[in-house]
């Protein structure tokens, strides 16, 4: 039985996401999860899976980052990308860090269904009204990506808790690993991205932001 992955962290839309897979797939075997952190997990366990289903807003999801570290990761596993955006553009910059589809969250679930379907026919899928817009993604944000894809989840782990504005010793305890852990991650991290110190981390990680505009304020004297 195929293995299907549905990241969201609303209950009830995952609910609705669920059942969409199954009338595209009943005898589909769907696991669930409510982070990006738990996704990470339910991929190593499921390596062979079919098809993600990955809500852009979520716990540890930071915009498209999620998207693009996957994609990196991962590349075997077709991508559809879940939003409450109805922006055109939005969609097409998804396309572009490499998902196979963009689903708008108001869609029908007859919508969804033909979007499950087209992509695991193989195919690219996106609702009428968006389909024309733009799709090159800026050289910078391509480049971003690229730089985060080559992390490993580990890695990423601890790169979306930077920009979430955490200190090392929160890191620690949320990942249930040491401090010098912590820190040897983070000069990887600092390496693979080509940048310094946190705060230009997580000015990276904010180059794949939804609204570009924005980033937590980041904590003094960690670097």
């Amino acid at each position: 039985m195929p293995d299907i992955l549905i990241a969201d962290d609303h209950p009830l839309f995952r609910d609705a996401l669920q059942r969409a897979v199954l009338t595209a797939l009943p005898q589909a075997r769907v696991h669930s999860a409510d982070s990006v952190h738990t996704l990470l997990g339910l991929i190593e366990q499921f390596p062979d899976a079919e098809l993600l289903l990955l809500d852009l807003h979520m716990p540890g999801a930071r915009g498209y980052s999620a998207l693009a570290h996957i994609r990196g990761q991962y590349p075997g596993l077709p991508t559809i990308v879940v939003s409450g955006h109805e922006e055109a553009q939005v969609a097409r910059r998804a396309l572009g860090h490499g998902a196979s589809a963009y689903i708008p969250k108001s869609s029908s679930g007859e919508s969804i269904v033909a979007a499950i379907r087209a992509v695991l026919d193989g195919d690219v899928w996106l609702p009428p009204a968006l389909l024309g817009a733009p799709g090159e993604l800026r050289p910078d944000e391509a480049a971003a990506a690229a730089q985060i894809a080559a992390l490993t989840p580990q890695q990423f782990r601890v790169m979306t808790m930077i920009a979430e504005g955490l200190l090392n010793k929160q890191i620690a305890w949320e990942l249930g690993v040491s401090e010098a852990t912590v820190k040897a991650h983070m000069t990887a991290i600092m390496r693979k991205l080509g940048v310094n110190n946190r705060t230009q981390v997580a000015l990276l990680a904010s180059q794949l932001a939804v609204d570009q505009g924005s980033m937590p304020a980041l904590p003094d004297g960690e670097g």
